[in-house]
C-alpha cells in the first residue's frame, strides 16, 4: 500500500504535524484542516515474524501438546486488529472458535510458533 498522506481520506486540507517512532511503530500526526487530529500508525512486524519462524523451526513435529503450550506470538498491532474483529477484547479471548480458525489459517502462519492445528 505504501506510505500516503491521509489527504486521500480526509481531503486536501490535511497537514503533517510530525512523526514519532517507538519500538518499531511509526505514528504520524496530521491536522485535518477542521480542528481535528488524524493519527496514522504503522508497525514493522518483520522482526517479530523472523523470531516466530525461528521458534517454529525448533519445534519437533511429534512433540506432544501440553495445557500451556505456546502456539503463537502475535504483535500488538495484530492484537488491535483482532479486537476490532471482536475475536479478542484487550488480551482476553472473546471468540475462541474464531481465534483458532484465525491461527489455523495459512495466511497467518507466521504468527505461529509451532506446527499443528490449534
Amino acid at each position: 500500500m505504501g506510505r500516503r498522506n491521509p489527504s486521500h481520506i480526509f481531503g486536501a486540507n490535511v497537514k503533517k504535524l510530525g512523526t514519532d517512532v517507538h519500538k518499531g511503530t511509526v505514528k504520524t500526526y496530521y491536522a485535518d484542516g477542521e480542528g481535528g487530529l488524524v493519527i496514522k500508525s504503522e508497525t514493522d512486524i518483520t522482526p517479530f515474524i523472523e523470531k516466530n519462524k525461528a521458534e517454529y523451526a525448533q519445534i519437533d513435529n511429534k512433540a506432544k501438546w501440553g495445557e500451556l503450550t505456546k502456539v503463537a506470538s502475535i504483535p500488538f498491532a495484530v492484537i488491535q486488529m483482532l479486537n476490532e474483529k471482536k475475536i479478542l477484547r484487550g488480551f482476553h479471548i472473546v471468540d475462541q472458535k474464531a481465534l483458532k480458525a484465525w491461527l489455523n489459517d495459512p495466511e497467518n502462519q507466521y504468527f505461529r510458533t509451532r506446527p499443528g492445528r490449534v
